[in-house]
């Protein structure tokens, strides 16, 4: 079982978040998923995941690749260490395009079921990119 969640996460980081497949995104989350990691008073349905990805990460950094670095599973959950980077080619959250690569560090765990994306939890430097895009 823990091989096989690991490919379901690994297929979501591959073919979701960098490719931008929404057939895909359709096919590994489950329609009652819940992401953990949202924000108070925010969305936190599967919705909220693909308008992370397609609202505000893909129109803002070109070239996006996921480097998936270290995967433990051990019974329904899946840990991954990750890095979601790009081309700072779009505006994001406000911070106009500055040409310059960026690199989100991610840790998160995702709770799989029947194949699925069930539940997220997860931890990155988002708010440190942005910092560091603002000042430039």
């Amino acid at each position: 079982m823990e091989i096989e969640n690991k490919e379901v996460v690994r297929r979501f980081n591959v073919e979701v978040i960098q490719d931008g497949s929404e057939a895909a995104f359709k096919a590994l989350m489950a329609p009652d998923f819940i992401n953990q990691a949202a924000p108070e008073g925010m969305a936190n349905g599967p919705q909220s995941m693909w308008n992370t990805f397609q609202n505000v990460l893909r129109p803002a950094l070109s070239n996006m690749k996921v480097t998936i670095h270290d995967q433990i599973a051990e019974g329904d959950k899946v840990t991954t260490r990750k890095t979601i980077s790009g081309t700072h080619s779009g505006p994001l959250m406000g911070i106009p395009p500055t040409g310059r690569d960026v690199a989100i560090d991610v840790i998160d765990i995702v709770r799989v079921e029947d194949g699925k994306y069930a539940e997220h939890w997860g931890l990155n430097t988002f708010s440190t990119v942005l910092a560091t895009l603002a000042k430039a």
